[in-house]
């Protein structure tokens, strides 16, 4: 099965999206973090052929959405979750399963609180509940030794995709995914990249972008609020952001589903790849 890609205007920007499967099907909308490539293509088959019309998307600045400058942008998270909502309209999906990982998953956290009416299931993917910097005394924060390799890390010349998919697998292999996968979808990255601007490209890879995003007010407090089923999934050995974040979220909604894939770090594996699809179908 391969996915149809387009764009779409949504809330007053344009949205890179592919679409997998019948398009009278449910819909499941899942948040890059920030491209849609942050998504497996065979979690997107899987839910499609589970009976999903499955919708990936890039997040402004970054892929085939709406990019100005990457290094200033004049849009908060807020935006990026009214996004969410019209894109839901504009596919004609209301109500949708939203899934957001990375911040993808601050994104769909703030989209369902700020949308209700918009979402009928939520997917939370290697995420937490607070942003940018420093987590809550509560919760654990990156792992220091390893946030010190992979910023001592060089960055590369951002106009060689060679050299930028070697980056990647670099710091995939450094956060404990897989490192041969990752230099994959960065070679995919950069080819749907516009253009090879550093900073541009360094927010498609990166999503150094959301550094520097305006994430007031804070959301954690509201997360007892969300009122759909909610699946939280979160890699034992994420390095990035810790179990622990992920088990709060899910004590801090009710209801909440905690799936922790034992083997994986920060990206979803294809190993793993089953049991999510299996977890997310069920949801609704």
């Amino acid at each position: 099965m391969t996915g149809h890609t387009t764009t779409v205007n949504a809330n007053g920007v344009t949205l890179g999206v592919e679409s997998f499967g019948d398009d009278d099907a449910p819909l499941v909308l899942l948040a890059g973090g920030t491209t849609m490539l942050s998504w497996p293509d065979a979690l997107c088959e899987r839910l499609a052929a589970g009976g999903r019309r499955v919708v990936r998307y890039d997040l402004r600045d970054s892929g085939a959405s709406t990019t100005l400058d990457p290094e200033a942008p004049a849009y908060t998270l807020r935006d990026l979750a009214v996004d969410a909502a019209a894109l839901t309209d504009a596919l004609g999906g209301r109500p949708a399963h939203l899934a957001g990982i990375g911040v993808g998953g601050m994104v769909a956290q703030v989209a369902a609180l700020d949308h209700p009416d918009a979402f009928s299931a939520l997917t939370l993917v290697g995420t937490r509940a607070v942003a940018p910097g420093p987590p809550d005394d509560d919760l654990p924060d990156h792992d220091q030794a390893t946030m010190s390799r992979l910023f001592g890390h060089p960055m590369p010349d951002w106009s060689d995709r060679e050299a930028v998919a070697d980056f990647a697998a670099a710091g995939a292999e450094i956060l404990g995914d897989d490192p041969v996968a990752a230099h994959a979808v960065a070679a995919r990255i950069w080819d749907r990249t516009p253009g090879t601007a550093p900073a541009v490209q360094m927010a498609n890879q990166l999503g150094m972008v959301f550094a520097r995003l305006d994430c007031a007010p804070r959301w954690r407090e509201r997360l007892p609020e969300i009122k759909v089923p909610t699946l939280v999934v979160h890699g034992r050995r994420d390095r990035f952001f810790p179990v622990g974040n992920a088990e709060a979220i899910a004590r801090e909604i009710p209801g909440a589903r905690l799936l922790v894939l034992e083997e994986a770090a920060s990206a979803i594996p294809d190993t793993a790849v089953d049991a999510v699809a299996e977890a997310m179908l069920t949801l609704g």
